[in-house]
């Protein structure tokens, strides 16, 4: 059985290599190598097809072969949380471009997986953070993720915490309306990347990649990632922020957007989006980024 099982995940990351276009070998064989049972509780289990949202299944038994479907599997499934699509974050992870060695924040870690996948990218000698709010859910990642001795889980709320000192990339794992600055501010600053998904009240919207470059501290560099529908963000939305965001993501672009502007800059005709001390910007953040 532990044969077929590691041929199944082997396969698992091919298919995956194809759906999601992956270009990195670290990511591939990241998704090759993590037992995903080990993170999703005994079976069978409840999965939720990307084809069809509104209805969980059950799998016939608790084959871990089951789990290597490009499918989510829940959870808590009252909660509407799943260990979340494999495509959409083996795809956004690729384009993280993580080098080895690298530190990476992962906030809304859950039960660890995606950390645990992280953690392989960057190798030993990398080290992950993972954050979640749920002190039962940051209990459980804790505890798969020991055999990841470059990975800790914390129990926090990572819109108002992170570890000390600078993040080569911050991997958001839930939808927020607004920038926190602290995730701003502990990019590295040659190339720390955050990538996080923007999302209405409904769940959906778009990933920014946001990037730090050496030079004007107050200016970024942002592009549109790819579409999202993922849990909310508990700490990350306000009101009056998803209200903005929703009227935006309905009426402009967002693959237009090209940077990212802090205050003391003032939001002019290319703004994207306002919100509080940041703008989205439709121009670059300077020549060379354009």
């Amino acid at each position: 059985m532990a044969a077929s099982v590691e041929k199944a995940r082997r396969r698992y990351a091919e298919e995956l290599r194809f759906t999601a276009g992956l270009r990195s070998h670290a990511v591939i064989r990241a998704f090759a190598t993590v037992p995903r049972e080990d993170f999703v509780g005994p079976g069978p289990w409840r999965v939720l097809s990307p084809m069809a949202l509104g209805a969980y299944w059950t799998t016939e038994d608790a084959d871990p072969r089951h789990l290597y479907h490009d499918a989510l599997i829940a959870i808590d499934e009252e909660r509407r949380l799943n260990n979340g699509q494999p495509s959409l974050w083996a795809r956004m992870y690729d384009q993280l471009q993580l080098r080895e060695g690298a530190h990476v924040v992962h906030i809304g870690a859950g039960t660890g997986y995606y950390s645990a996948i992280l953690a392989e990218i960057v190798g030993r000698a990398g080290r992950v953070t993972a954050i979640e709010i749920d002190p039962a859910l940051a209990a459980r990642a804790s505890d798969n993720l020991a055999a990841w001795p470059q990975a800790t889980a914390v129990a926090a709320d990572g819109f108002t915490y992170l570890p000390e000192g600078p993040s080569d990339a911050i991997v958001v794992n839930a939808g927020v309306t607004h920038f926190s600055s602290l995730w701003l501010d502990s990019l590295a600053v040659a190339n720390g990347h955050l990538l996080v998904p923007l999302t209405n009240a409904d769940w959906w919207g778009c990933f920014l990649m946001v990037t730090r470059e050496v030079g004007d501290p107050n200016r970024y560099f942002a592009r549109f990632a790819g579409r999202v529908g993922v849990i909310p963000c508990i700490g990350g939305r306000d009101p009056a922020a998803e209200e903005r965001l929703t009227a935006a993501l309905a009426r402009r672009d967002v693959t237009a957007i090209r940077s990212l502007r802090r205050a003391p800059e003032e939001p002019d005709d290319t703004c994207w989006l306002a919100g509080e001390g940041w703008w989205l910007s439709t121009a670059p953040c300077h020549d060379r980024c354009g």
